[in-house]
């Protein structure tokens, strides 16, 4: 590919990769030719989620009457908050703010509407094939890309402008470096921390009726 036909093909490729400057055209079809299989098959699996048929477990009661589900998973971010950015954990704290004015749509909504498409997609790509700790490593790095903005909140309503402000811009629109943000900036979180700390969750929530 000549020079002046390279600066015509756009930086970021259709499925959301960056295309280093130096990409050569046909060791970079060859990579898609074996990646549109994989796509493939991730296809057929959403397709069968999507039926209703594979909806993870964790979130069968995220639309249940009392939304237990979703009270848990919010309350475990407020844990997982406290112990991995604490400064805002304590803000929260002081202002008195719940969690479900601020990230209920985001769990509720899968982030559909929330954050662009193309970073949602990816980000449901990553849910059905890790597991529910994506929504809070998604969740955990916007909170942390954007902590010094969320600590300038003074009030429960500057706070909740805050965290619509966070779902937006080139850091999000960018979904490629936003994906691998996500598994870099919340640092360690396995399935087993979630579930122990859903566990936890859920039993407080029940106690207090």
């Amino acid at each position: 590919m000549q020079p002046a036909e390279r600066s015509r093909v756009p930086r970021i490729d259709p499925y959301g990769f960056e295309r280093p400057e130096d990409f050569d055209d046909a060791a970079y079809e060859k990579f898609f030719s074996s990646y549109l299989v994989t796509l493939t098959r991730r296809a057929i699996k959403w397709s069968r989620l999507l039926q209703g048929g594979g909806v993870p477990r964790s979130r069968t009661d995220y639309y249940s009457p009392a939304m237990l589900g979703l009270k848990t998973d919010q309350e475990v971010l407020g844990e997982l908050v406290r112990a991995k950015l604490p400064a805002v954990g304590a803000l929260m704290e002081r202002l008195g703010v719940l969690w479900t004015l601020l990230v209920s749509r985001w769990f509720i909504c899968l982030f559909v509407d929330i954050l662009p498409v193309e970073t949602v997609l990816r980000i449901w790509d990553c849910l059905f094939n890790e597991g529910s700790k994506i929504i809070f490593r998604v969740a955990l790095t916007l909170i942390k890309q954007h902590q010094e903005l969320i600590l300038e909140a003074t009030s429960v309503p500057d706070i909740c402008d805050k965290f619509k402000q966070i779902t937006k811009g080139s850091f999000v629109m960018e979904c490629h470096t936003f994906m691998q943000k996500i598994f870099s900036e919340p640092g360690s979180l396995s399935m087993a921390t979630v579930a122990k700390l859903r566990e936890s969750c859920r039993a407080r929530l029940l106690a207090q009726g």
